[in-house]
């Protein structure tokens, strides 16, 4: 009768394969250590472990091996190592929050790593973002008004060659400029309408509606005709709605947006087509979106908006 042992041999001769690899292995582990060979841990430290160290140690810097930085809007910050430039973080970009270069990377001139946790949604992570240090307006050798010195700072980076500087702070005194203007509008008898205008100028402009072959301003003493203002929606911004409720056909015409200042003057039009259900039923039309913005959408915002 067959041994224990031998049972064993029979029913599992992989076993015995095994064990010859596993003696094998140990023996070739052995012989390295004797011949004085590098072993596993020390080849892999001239591999990927020695990258992984590299990231926490810095070698001697050279500056002359440096690559220069080229197309650095926020301007140039020293490496993880503080050896070599490179291109700094822009306003909006993830950043390093304890102001170090060695992950996300650090913030230009003007620029702050800060973590703002207020306008997350449900189940979000926050995550730090370069941040301007001013909110303050600037105006332009070029004439051109900076929502804030960063803003400046892209456009000055971007164009070396320009030699643009800042002639004061607050924005240039520009005529109005007419950021959205009123589309063309039209609309069955009965229905309300609106028209909006957005417009950019410092100082604040003034705006004015009329309409095409009338004298006098609107809303007049009409009372289906209505003008509201509001500041914004960005700073040095106003805008304003003219809304016609019920409108008739003899609202039908060519309305007139007019901004202005003490520098200037601007003007943006636009046309209102009224036509009655019979004629929408005999020439079988379909109403089209209407591509202004609705006064329901913007009017009753926050007033922490408004700018006056």
């Amino acid at each position: 009768m067959p041994s224990s042992r031998a049972l064993v041999r029979m029913s599992h001769p992989a076993n015995s394969s095994s064990l010859q690899v596993i003696f094998l292995l140990l023996f070739l582990y052995c012989a390295i250590l004797s011949w004085g060979l590098p072993t596993a841990p020390e080849y892999l430290q001239r591999g990927w472990q020695r990258l992984l160290e590299e990231g926490e140690s810095c070698l001697e810097c050279r500056l002359e091996e440096c690559p220069t930085p080229r197309g650095c809007l926020a301007g140039v910050v020293r490496d993880a190592c503080d050896c070599c430039w490179e291109c700094a973080n822009l306003e909006g970009q993830i950043c390093d929050l304890d102001n170090t270069n060695h992950f996300y990377g650090k913030c230009g001139d003007h620029l702050e790593c800060r973590l703002d946790a207020g306008d997350l949604q449900h189940g979000e992570v926050p995550e730090p973002q370069c941040t301007c240090l001013s909110s303050q307006a600037l105006c332009g050798s070029d004439g051109k008004t900076y929502a804030q010195i960063c803003k400046f700072q892209e456009m000055q980076n971007s164009h070396p060659g320009a030699n643009l500087t800042v002639a004061h702070e607050g924005p240039c005194e520009s005529e109005p400029h007419i950021i959205s203007p009123p589309y063309d509008i039209w609309n069955i008898t009965g229905q309300d309408v609106i028209f909006g205008c957005e417009v950019f100028a410092y100082p604040m402009a003034a705006i004015e509606w009329r309409k095409e072959g009338l004298d006098m301003l609107l809303p007049g003493d009409d009372p289906h005709i209505s003008v509201q203002f509001r500041g914004g929606p960005q700073k040095y911004e106003v805008t304003s709605w003219l809304q016609i409720q019920a409108v008739r056909v003899t609202d039908e015409g060519t309305y007139h947006c007019f901004a202005k200042n003490k520098v200037g003057q601007v003007a943006a039009l636009a046309n209102l087509m009224v036509i009655t259900p019979d004629q929408l039923n005999l020439t079988e039309m379909a109403l089209p979106k209407v591509p202004y913005l609705r006064q329901d959408d913007d009017v009753e915002s926050d007033e922490s908006d408004d700018y006056y």
